[in-house]
């Protein structure tokens, strides 16, 4: 009898244990969304995303629609949420002080770094590949970092690539070399003209962005190198606004959790190793 009541109890402790570990899973509860997040219920968040940047975001041809695997995950978020939006194309270099003025309310894939968290929340749910794009045939035979003294190159405005580089020159100069002259991008399209002009270089920007414009235009531009960086990759949303940040870090955990970002990742040729587990930053 007391075995019996013994193996009773060890089986409704494993019950006890293993309940909430299952209603915590992270799932998509779109009609939930009034009593989940009241502040968003009823609102049409505006996203936006540069058309320029395949295969993250770029315009289709036949549907002259935005598409790409940012566009994709976006949506899976906002549809787990249960939240009407609007995705409008806009440059690059525009759209984080647009969401830090509270202009726009979000943008996928941006880096986070210190800088840009005192400015707006973050939601990470990737790593970072950084690629540098010159011309084919890599007439100036860059192989890495190591060979950008004395070389011009292109990184985008404000980004981590634009400080390593201004960085580097002065190694470069202090080791008696000559310095990295940093040209300066608004968006994409108008860096990868900066190559293919011979006015710069190289171009330092997204890996899988890179090896897809090389994709496109294989007579026109060659890889000199990749790197996997350290950096993340998140949606920013303006500074203090809890209620979205939180939805987003929930919708992706969920997205996550039924493999939707693996599958978007795999659709659009971006490496699925590059997952990782979403996690709100907001310092």
């Amino acid at each position: 009898m007391r075995s019996s009541m013994l193996r009773f109890a060890v089986a409704a402790s494993v019950l006890l244990i293993g309940g909430p570990v299952l209603a915590d899973a992270p799932k998509c509860e779109p009609e939930k969304v009034a009593q989940k997040y009241p502040e968003l219920a009823g609102k049409t968040l505006l996203m936006g995303a540069d058309g320029q940047t395949p295969p993250y975001a770029f315009l289709d041809p036949k549907t002259n629609t935005l598409v790409g695997s940012d566009i994709d995950l976006a949506k899976k978020v906002f549809d787990c949420i249960g939240v009407k939006y609007e995705i409008r194309p806009a440059a690059w270099s525009g759209i984080f002080p647009s969401v830090v003025a509270g202009q726009m309310d979000l943008m996928f894939y941006i880096y986070y770094n210190a800088k840009r968290v005192q400015q707006a929340d973050f939601v990470v749910y990737m790593k970072a590949g950084t690629g540098a794009i010159t011309q084919k045939g890599n007439p100036k035979n860059i192989k890495s970092n190591d060979d950008l003294c004395g070389k011009t190159v292109a990184v985008g405005l404000g980004t981590v690539e634009e400080a390593q580089m201004k960085e580097l020159g002065g190694k470069c100069v202090a080791g008696g070399k000559e310095t990295v002259t940093v040209m300066t991008y608004p968006d994409h399209a108008a860096g990868f003209r900066l190559v293919a002009n011979n006015r710069a270089d190289i171009m330092l920007t997204d890996l899988a962005l890179v090896d897809r414009t090389i994709a496109d235009n294989p007579t026109v531009y060659e890889r000199a190198y990749g790197i996997i960086s350290g950096f993340q990759i998140g949606t920013a949303v303006k500074k203090g606004n809890a209620a979205l940040a939180q939805a987003l870090l929930d919708g992706l955990k969920a997205v996550q959790a039924s493999g939707g970002q693996q599958e978007v990742f795999k659709k659009y040729g971006v490496d699925p190793a590059l997952e990782l587990p979403a996690e709100l930053k907001t310092n």
